[in-house]
């Protein structure tokens, strides 16, 4: 299942992924700076939603209290049951 969540307080309009047997599949945001965000996407294909999590949560962009990477983390947080 698809899931889409909007994220608050970055460049990013939209993050799309995929939760598949714990694991995080196709990654994709919408607007951002496209070449972090490609990366993003490509380092935690296929890796499990916990360990995505602890990888990313909490870190912050400039001054933001945020990122694009932490909001992922919030994103799968919320969907990760």
């Amino acid at each position: 299942m698809e899931y889409q969540y909007q994220p608050k307080d970055v460049c990013a309009k939209k993050i799309f992924f995929t939760i598949d047997q714990g694991m995080v599949r196709n990654v994709r945001f919408s607007g951002g700076c496209a070449g972090n965000q490609t990366a993003v996407s490509r380092l935690v294909e296929g890796m499990p939603v916990v360990e995505v999590i602890r990888m990313l949560g909490g870190i912050m962009c400039g001054k933001r209290n945020t990122s694009c990477p932490d909001q992922l983390a919030i994103a799968l947080q919320k969907e990760f049951k």
